[in-house]
């Protein structure tokens, strides 16, 4: 049940979370904005459109308008767990966000960072 407790949280306190994790290393809302995009297909307006209504992190991944077909090349470990171990797809859709946004953090060129 763990799984459904993050399916039920607050899409915008969550990213804001994952904004500030980023900032606090020196990079921008705008690249996180543009690896959640690369990730989930989502457009920049629906992206800012987000704060304001009451979506849940899992229905954020679950209407997703195209996850991009790369993502499966985002590997590596989130939270002690190897991303593309995760058996629960929804899941590995969220740490694979969370994983782009560590790369992120960790000065990562953005070329790598979305698989180029």
């Amino acid at each position: 049940m763990e799984n459904e407790k993050v399916y039920r949280m607050d899409f915008a306190k969550v990213y804001q979370l994952l904004v500030n994790k980023a900032v606090k290393k020196g990079r921008t809302k705008q690249e996180v904005d543009v690896v959640t995009r690369w990730l989930t297909g989502y457009g920049q307006e629906e992206l800012d459109g987000f704060g304001e209504g009451a979506l849940t992190y899992g229905d954020f991944f679950r209407n997703a308008p195209g996850m991009n077909e790369k993502r499966d090349l985002v590997k590596g470990v989130v939270c002690g767990v190897r991303v593309e171990e995760i058996e629960d797809p929804l899941m590995r859709e969220i740490r694979r966000l969370d994983k782009l946004v560590d790369e992120l953090a960790k000065g990562k060129a953005m070329d790598k960072i979305l698989r180029k």
